[in-house]
């Protein structure tokens, strides 16, 4: 299956014409207000997030509760610390036209670190958990993988690009796909007759964010869940859109190594050491552009591939 030169470039020009719709500041500001929880009126340590009146997608994005529930986290902890550690479990997928319901359990503070664990639930039922660990900044013995050889976000396929190209994907996925994301996204991936277990993707976001830390972090936490499932795909040659396959996170752990930003450039390099048992298990090394590695993230995922 191949496009003529002609429907790719209608294709290029309508996934262009859609993402450039929506300007980036109003895409951007809405992620940031994802972290607007409302506190409960006279409970301690919950918090809620309402409704959205309609949603395109079948259930809510990881990335989205992910930041959120360590947004919420980090508002019950001393703001000397920052989190360096979350581990979070998928157990249904959430509804955005439904509100969240977000509790804190204080489960340690200690001089330098502290733990919280938060339950989100949707109609009364935990659709999500998260625990994460907050340390005050210190000094100590350092070191860290270097970055690979890659290619700059200049060489790399623009991401409405890379969508439009693939001839897998139908003109309807391409009109969901290609609308404006928080993040300029620069992709690289082999094809799929090389068998690789690894590529990357550049990130930036899309429109000033400030200089909040925490918001940085949110912004880091809710990209680490873009296309790092796929990569438990990519050395069989099937992707999200494949007929006959379904996919979800199952879990998420995150590792924060020290200051981040979202405005610069940074490439998330995924890989899957190993697939099985309808699961496949991936990992990624997040760095600055100047090779800086930022963060580390792990995740396994339903991978259930019955071909028609």
């Amino acid at each position: 299956m191949s496009l003529t030169p002609e429907e790719l470039q209608a294709r290029l020009d309508l996934a262009r014409e859609i993402n450039s719709s929506t300007p980036a500041d109003k895409v951007v500001g809405a992620v940031a207000r994802l972290f607007d929880l409302d506190a409960v009126p006279g409970v301690d340590d919950e918090f809620t997030f309402p409704a959205r009146p309609t949603t395109s997608r079948d259930r809510i994005f990881g990335g989205q509760v992910i930041a959120q529930a360590m947004t919420a986290a980090a508002r019950t902890v001393d703001p000397d610390k920052q989190v360096h550690s979350l581990h979070a479990y998928f157990l249904r997928g959430g509804d955005e036209t439904k509100p969240l319901h977000f509790r804190l359990h204080r489960d340690f503070d200690g001089r330098s670190f502290s733990n919280r664990r938060v339950v989100v639930r949707q109609d009364g039922k935990v659709i999500f958990n998260l625990t994460a660990s907050f340390q005050i900044p210190a000094e100590g013995l350092s070191h860290q993988v270097a970055m690979p050889e890659l290619l700059p976000p200049e060489e790399c396929w623009d991401f409405t690009d890379f969508i439009a190209a693939d001839p897998h994907i139908s003109d309807r996925q391409l009109a969901h796909m290609a609308r404006s994301r928080p993040f300029e996204v620069r992709s690289f991936r082999p094809p799929a007759s090389d068998r690789a277990t690894q590529h990357y993707q550049w990130f930036r976001v899309a429109s000033p964010i400030g200089d909040d830390p925490l918001l940085h972090r949110g912004f880091l936490a809710f990209a680490s869940d873009m296309g790092l499932l796929s990569s438990a795909m990519l050395p069989h040659g099937v992707s999200f859109w494949t007929p006959g396959l379904v996919s979800t996170s199952l879990d998420h752990a995150m590792w924060f190594h020290g200051e981040v930003r979202v405005d610069d450039w940074f490439v998330f390099v995924m890989d899957s050491p190993w697939t099985g048992g309808d699961r496949g298990l991936c990992r990624g090394s997040i760095y600055r552009r100047d090779g800086t590695l930022m963060a580390t993230v792990a995740q396994e995922g339903l991978i259930r591939y019955r071909p028609q």
